[in-house]
């Protein structure tokens, strides 16, 4: 009589527990930059709302970049935001002495290390400091005050971060979701 009452029982739903594990999966191969389309595809198949998870679509074959990934990728544009080097036309000098100090100004660049500053090569002087540090959120910000014109090299790399920010913040929002699902 037990064995048919047991057979005559309603399984238990487990939705919002296999929600949860699958969420906190995805979180934590998001988190470390792993690749997760495995994951992903699993999570959007339990999630009440798959679309909330869009942001991680364009990482999920590579994984989520992480802050010493972006500041190298970083510091590789940083060349290409440098101002123009202006030309010395010192170089009419007709004595030895001008022709050494023309040579000289060619092979010797004096420029500020601090921070003081707002032009172009200040600015690009804190970004490539950010970058080496590893704070790719400082170099953004600093990288987000040079005009549009100036950033065009670095606008992808803007993106990019924008849309690690966007899916980092995804991932957590799933996973805190899925654990009030659990709790009622």
């Amino acid at each position: 009589l037990a064995d048919s009452r047991a057979a005559d029982a309603k399984p238990a739903d487990d939705m919002p527990l296999r929600r949860v594990v699958a969420a906190a999966l995805l979180d934590v191969l998001v988190r470390t930059g792993d690749p997760y389309p495995a994951a992903l595809s699993t999570a959007k198949a339990l999630a009440p709302n798959p679309d909330s998870l869009k942001p991680l679509d364009q990482f999920a074959e590579k994984g989520v970049p992480n802050a010493n990934r972006l500041s190298t990728e970083l510091l590789a544009l940083v060349p290409k935001l440098q101002p123009a080097a202006q030309q010395n036309n010192v170089t009419t000098g007709t004595g030895i002495v001008e022709r050494l100090q023309a040579g000289a100004a060619k092979l010797v660049k004096i420029e500020r290390t601090d921070t003081a500053g707002s032009d172009r090569g200040a600015v690009v002087a804190r970004i490539t400091a950010a970058a080496l540090r590893n704070d790719f959120n400082e170099a953004r910000r600093e990288l987000k005050t040079l005009g549009p014109d100036d950033r065009a090299a670095a606008q992808s790399w803007l993106e990019r971060a924008d849309a690690r920010d966007a899916a980092l913040a995804a991932s957590r929002q799933f996973a805190t979701d899925a654990m009030a699902a659990l709790a009622k």
